[in-house]
């Protein structure tokens, strides 16, 4: 097949078209190219050299990213470092892990997973596709259906340009509220993404956690924060130590878990501490947020027994 493109005449052309097809993850073969060109075997190779050249310049070790020559199918290809490049094992992980999320309505998810699935070479696109497809197609997003990726990039940018924002909030029971903020961090648990942030008002500050979702009307106000370094958020901290995204008093609790398992407890609070264990108990001591850790030991049940 012939291009209907002239690329006799621009080298230009024919590198970027010839980048274009290596970095999608083609094979080439200059016979093949060279008649879909219009332009001889020669050509084809000199553009070969001058692209892997400028990739040479580009990539301070040629193992990065180069142009190699596959004798076994006469093709040449474009290898890169895998910490460059996404798999297929990471790819199809990616995919799975946003199906489950839900967080995402449907135009945003089908964005993503488009994207996610270019990074697989076209041999292997249609098996990744084909193992998503039941997933994708029986995709149900969360009631809200908003879109959230630009908001998620503005309040991110607001955060690491110490930016004071605004929005109206509209809570479960349907009240809405105007907020003055100061951004510190963006966490994702349970479906939802939330702002974490200190909400200015009568000159006090009081720390709040919203659902991104239900916030319209997001602004900068364009004044600056300053945040002293001993009162810099831990979102890493506060991640650990929250449970369902609820607050309360950060409380200190020992108790005994009677399940099967004790990876039932670490898995679902990261900072719980096995102090002994037997066959029918374990004791563990945890520091976590007191509502969220309240409601945790409810879901338990019986398996529950808290000593102090």
């Amino acid at each position: 097949m012939k291009l209907s493109l002239d690329f006799t005449g621009n080298k230009g052309f024919r590198l970027i078209y010839l980048y274009e097809r290596l970095n999608r993850g083609e094979s080439i073969k200059k016979s093949e190219l060279a008649q879909e060109m219009s332009v001889s075997e020669k050509s084809i190779q000199r553009d070969i050299e001058d692209l892997r050249a400028y990739l040479i310049q580009t990539h301070f070790y040629e193992e990065e990213m180069t142009i190699r020559y596959e004798k076994s199918s006469n093709s040449y290809l474009l290898v890169r470092l895998n910490r460059e490049w996404f798999n297929n094992e990471e790819v199809l992980a990616m995919c799975k892990i946003l199906l489950e999320s839900r967080a995402f309505n449907k135009r945003e998810i089908s964005g993503l997973l488009e994207k996610l699935l270019a990074q697989v070479t076209p041999k292997d696109r249609q098996l990744v596709n084909e193992i998503i497809l039941y997933e994708k197609n029986n995709y149900v997003p969360l009631k809200h259906g908003k879109d959230l990726l630009t908001l998620l990039w503005q309040i991110t940018q607001a955060i690491y340009n110490h930016e004071i924002i605004e929005f109206r909030y509209q809570r479960q029971d349907g009240m809405r509220k105007n907020y003055r903020v100061i951004p510190l961090s963006i966490l994702f648990s349970e479906f939802y993404f939330y702002l974490n942030g200190y909400v200015e008002s009568d000159q006090q500050r009081e720390f709040r956690t919203f659902r991104i979702d239900r916030m319209k009307e997001f602004t900068l106000v364009g004044e600056k924060f300053s945040m002293p370094y001993h009162e810099k958020f831990n979102d890493g901290e506060f991640r650990k130590q929250v449970l369902f995204m609820y607050g309360g008093e950060l409380k200190k609790v020992k108790f005994y878990y009677f399940g099967s398992s004790s990876e039932v407890v670490v898995d679902r609070l990261p900072t719980a501490k096995l102090l002994e264990s037997t066959k029918e108990r374990y004791l563990f001591e945890v520091e976590a947020f007191s509502q969220g850790l309240e409601m945790w030991f409810a879901m338990q049940g019986e398996k529950i027994k808290i000593i102090e």
